[in-house]
Parts: C-alpha cells; sequence; structure tokens
C-alpha cells in the first residue's frame, strides 16, 4: 500500500510517500492512520491532529471510515480552499 504525504504533512512526515504493508486487520483510514501513529517517528506526529487532515483512496475524497483493501493508494493532505 503506498501512503502518501502533501504540504505541510510531507513536511512533518518528512517523507512524501511510503510503502507500507498494514496487517491484515487493517479495515479502513482509520485503522491505517492508527497503526501509523502506533510506527512512531515523524509520519506519526503528521498525523497527530486529524482535524486538519483530509484523505483520498485511490485519487477520490473519502471519509476517515472509508474501508481499504491491498494495493490502494492512501493520500493525506490539509484542506484545500479556493479564491
Amino acid at each position: 500500500m503506498k501512503v502518501l504525504y502533501f504540504a505541510w504533512l510531507r513536511e512533518k512526515a518528512g517523507v512524501g510517500e511510503e510503502e507500507v504493508a498494514p496487517p491484515d486487520e487493517i479495515a479502513d483510514v482509520a485503522d491505517l492512520i492508527a497503526w501509523l501513529k502506533a510506527r512512531g517517528g515523524r509520519p506519526a506526529a503528521a498525523l497527530a491532529d486529524l482535524r486538519a487532515v483530509r484523505v483520498a483512496v485511490n485519487h477520490e475524497h473519502v471519509a476517515f471510515d472509508h474501508p481499504l483493501k491491498p494495493g490502494d493508494e492512501v493520500a493525506f493532505f490539509p484542506p484545500v480552499t479556493g479564491g
């Protein structure tokens, strides 16, 4: 599974993307976030406060309860404003 970090999340995570192999019991985005946080390190710090984090799975904006399957691409990014 590929995990992508954009904007200030990339800066805090220290990486733009990473390949991860979460355990089989990871069923949705919230589970993935909890697993990423449990690993510790800078990506965990980047996801510490989810109030300003949005997520996309396979290029589609989704909620944190969106189900995941092996091979998905999960992107974390800040809210985007237009003007």
